[in-house]
């Protein structure tokens, strides 16, 4: 159980989560509400992937954990909070309800938020540029079980890492970096979603799916990934003046410990 006592929230305009999967037991749903319940915002975009159904079709997991995450975000559209849902290829079956409102929460198969800067920001999950989901599907459920072989070994891991207290760390994440192959796509998916931004006359764009938190100039559009509560455990966060910045949750909870609740320092937008 994390510990969820210290100073007051963290207070930012927006949070861009994706990638939590829900359902699935590689999610690190306790440092998800732990974070939830850190910072608070004015807008909560959730881009894809938040439940995920694949994993559930599978075999049926739902701790409580899970269920009391979506009680903080529907408590959080409850007081004030505007919360986008944009749903990915893994929780697909909510893009039929494209357009749909339930009070402060909307859903959108896409969505463009403007910044405290006036910077138009796209908003997508992303799957409709990975070319092995969008050419063919079965294929991406064959690698998809496969990946998720190495994301349920992850609290595994971290277990033992805790007991010797050593950081958070993500076998799938260490494995998919070092390929070449991974790095390849990573870079060809990236320019791939700065091109359709481009397109739609958008300065920035925000999407998930791939599992890699990033904030990058690609020939003038600002590409920003905002990572996955399964391996990184990061998001993206636009502060009071209108700047994205990517969090690494486990390592800021860890600096918090002898430091006052503060944005990081690192890379920015």
């Amino acid at each position: 159980m994390v510990e969820r006592n210290g100073p007051a929230p963290l207070k930012v305009r927006s949070v861009f989560i994706s990638d939590v999967h829900l359902g699935f037991k590689g999610c690190s749903a306790e440092l998800l509400l732990d974070f939830l319940h850190s910072v608070d915002m004015d807008h909560l975009f959730l881009v894809g992937d938040i439940i995920d159904v694949w994993s559930m079709q599978k075999s049926m997991f739902w701790p409580q954990s899970h269920n009391n995450v979506l009680r903080t975000i529907l408590g959080k559209a409850k007081r004030g909070t505007k919360v986008i849902y944009v749903p990915g290829n893994h929780d697909e079956v909510f893009r039929d309800f494209d357009g749909a409102v339930f009070g402060n929460l909307e859903i959108h198969r896409e969505y463009v938020h403007q910044t405290a800067t006036g910077k138009r920001l796209l908003l997508l999950h992303g799957d409709e540029f990975d070319s092995v989901v969008k050419c063919s599907p079965w294929l991406a459920k064959l690698g998809s079980t496969l990946y998720d072989l190495l994301l349920a070994a992850n609290p595994y891991i971290n277990w033992a890492r805790r007991k010797l207290d050593l950081p958070h760390w993500s076998l799938a994440a260490y494995l998919k970096h070092k390929a070449k192959t991974a790095v390849q796509y990573i870079g060809s998916f990236e320019e791939a979603v700065a091109q359709a931004a481009r397109k739609r006359g958008v300065d920035t764009v925000v999407c998930g799916h791939i599992h890699h938190a990033e904030i990058r100039d690609i020939d003038g559009i600002t590409y920003c990934n905002d990572g996955d509560w399964v391996e990184s455990c990061s998001s993206l966060v636009e502060d009071m003046n209108g700047q994205l910045r990517l969090i690494d949750w486990p390592r800021l909870r860890e600096q918090l410990r002898v430091a006052p609740l503060a944005l990081p320092v690192g890379q920015a937008a």
